[in-house]
C-alpha cells in the first residue's frame, strides 16, 4: 500500500537561508525533501493548542491527518466567519489531511485506533486536546503499537477543565494589564498559553520521536496549558518577585516595565510604540528627537544615569513628556524618516486592515507569504512556515481541507478501506 507520509517531497520555490528563495530563475533539478518528511501524526482535537501544533508540524511537511466526527467537531463555526465558514478552522488546519469518524461507534473507535497505530517508522503518534475515552486511552493503543507516542494537552493535568482565558486569570497578568487607574482585571485578546503550549507540543512529539528512534521506545508526553503558564511566569522572574517582594507589582500602562517605552500620538492621530532598551537606543531616540541636550538636562536634575534601564523607569513620566510633545508635532511619515534614520527601537501601530494595505512585511515581498487559493472563501495570502532551514525546505503554504476530505483516501492507503 502506498505510505504517503514516507514521500514528502516540494518541487519549484523553496525557502533556503534567510532571506534567500528560489525562484525561476534558480531552479532545483530534483526534489528536496521537507524538514519533517516520514513523520505522520494523527491529530484529534479542538480550539488551539493541538490544531496548531497540527499546523506547525504539517508546516514543516509531516502528514497530519486531522479526525474529526461527520459534519465536524466543536470548532468547526467558530469565529471569525466569513459567508458562514470559520476563518479560524481553516487557518489552524492548513495543510493537513481530513478524516470524518463516528468515534461514538465500535468501528469508528476500531477505524481511528488503526490509524493510529498503523505501521511505519514515522507513524504511531498521537497529538490530542481532546477527552481521553478507554479506546484512546494510551494504555489501550499502546497494546497495539508498543512504541506509540502520545503527546496530550489538558487544562491542568489533574482533569480540571482550564481554557487560555481561565489560566491567564490564574497567573495575576490582568492585574498588571491596563490603565494605571483601572480597578479590576484586564484581559487580553492574544490566547498567549494556547499558542506556547502548541509550539511546547512540536518539541514534545518531537523529542519523543528522536527518542524513539534511537531506543526503540514509546511515550506518553502530558503538557497542561496551566503549566506552561506557570513555567513562563517563573522565567519571567514573575514568580520570584511575588515571592521576595512585600507588595504587588502594580500597574504601569502602556509603559515598559522596567526601562522606557510607551505609546505615543502623531499629529496625523496615528499612534507608535517607542522603546529604548540599550543604552545605544537611548542615544539614537534622543538625537532622532533633538533631545540630547534637554535630556541631558533632566538627568543631571534628577541625579541620574539614563544609560540605565532603571534610571530611565524612574524618569518615565518626564522622559515621556518630552517625548510625546515632539512626536504630536510631527505626522508619522515624518516620525518614520526621523527614527529609522537614527535606528531608533519603533513601529506603528496598525489595524489588521492597516497591516495587509501598508505593511509591505504582509505581502508577498516577504517570502513567507504567497498567495493561496482556499475553497469557499477565496484567495489570500497565507503564511508558510516562519522557520527557514538551509539545507532542507519546507512546505509551501496550503489551504486547510474540506472536511472529510481526504477519509476515503487515507483508509484506502492505510488497508481501512471501508470502515468508518
Amino acid at each position: 500500500m502506498a505510505d504517503r507520509s514516507l514521500d514528502l517531497t516540494v518541487e519549484g520555490p523553496i525557502l533556503l537561508a534567510a532571506g534567500e528563495s528560489l525562484d525561476s530563475t534558480r531552479t532545483v533539478q530534483a526534489q528536496q525533501s521537507l524538514v519533517l518528511s516520514g513523520l505522520r501524526v494523527i491529530e484529534m482535537s479542538a480550539f488551539i493548542a493541538a490544531p496548531l501544533a497540527g499546523a506547525t508540524l504539517a508546516s514543516l511537511g509531516a502528514d497530519v491527518i486531522r479526525i474529526d466526527p461527520p459534519g465536524g467537531g466543536i470548532d468547526i463555526d467558530r469565529w471569525p466567519l466569513h459567508e458562514g465558514r470559520s476563518l479560524y478552522w481553516e487557518g489552524l488546519n492548513q495543510g493537513k489531511r481530513s478524516v470524518t469518524i463516528d468515534t461514538r461507534t465500535s468501528d469508528g473507535q476500531a477505524t481511528a485506533g488503526g490509524l493510529i497505530t498503523a505501521a511505519g517508522p514515522g507513524a504511531g503518534i498521537l497529538l490530542t486536546n481532546l477527552p481521553i475515552a478507554h479506546w484512546s486511552s494510551y494504555r489501550e493503543l499502546r497494546s497495539r503499537r508498543p512504541d506509540l507516542i502520545m503527546v496530550a494537552i489538558s487544562g491542568d493535568g489533574n482533569g480540571r477543565s482550564e481554557v487560555d482565558y481561565t489560566v491567564n486569570a490564574a497567573l495575576g497578568f490582568p492585574f498588571i494589564t491596563g490603565p494605571t487607574d483601572a480597578a479590576g482585571p484586564i484581559n487580553h485578546v492574544l490566547p498567549a498559553w494556547d499558542v506556547m503550549t502548541a509550539f511546547l507540543a512540536v518539541s514534545a512529539i518531537l523529542a519523543a520521536e528522536r527518542h524513539r528512534r534511537l531506543t526503540g521506545e514509546g511515550q506518553l508526553v502530558e503538557v497542561s496549558l496551566l503549566d506552561v503558564g506557570l513555567a513562563v511566569a517563573g522565567h519571567l522572574g514573575l514568580i520570584g518577585e511575588a515571592a521576595l517582594n512585600p507588595e504587588p507589582r502594580e500597574r504601569s500602562g502602556n509603559y515598559v516595565y522596567g526601562t522606557f517605552g510607551r505609546d505615543f500620538t502623531t499629529r496625523d492621530r496615528r499612534h507608535v510604540m517607542v522603546l529604548a532598551l540599550t543604552a545605544r537606543q537611548w542615544h539614537s531616540l534622543s538625537a532622532a528627537a533633538g533631545l540630547t541636550s534637554r535630556l541631558a538636562k533632566l538627568q543631571r536634575e534628577k541625579g541620574l544615569d539614563f544609560e540605565l534601564e532603571a534610571d530611565r523607569w524612574e524618569a518615565r513620566e518626564e522622559i515621556g513628556e518630552l517625548l510625546a510633545e515632539w512626536i504630536r508635532e510631527r505626522d508619522l511619515a515624518a516620525i518614520r524618516e526621523a527614527f529609522e534614520s537614527h535606528r531608533v527601537l519603533w513601529g506603528p501601530y496598525q489595524t489588521f486592515k492597516q497591516l495587509l494595505s501598508e505593511d509591505g512585511r504582509a505581502s508577498e515581498r516577504n517570502p513567507l507569504f504567497a498567495h493561496v487559493d482556499h475553497p469557499g472563501l477565496g484567495r489570500y495570502i497565507t503564511a508558510r512556515s516562519p522557520m527557514r532551514f538551509s539545507a532542507l525546505a519546507t512546505s509551501p503554504p496550503r489551504a486547510a481541507p474540506e472536511l472529510g476530505q481526504h477519509t476515503t483516501e487515507v483508509l484506502r492507503e492505510l488497508g481501512l478501506e471501508g470502515r468508518s
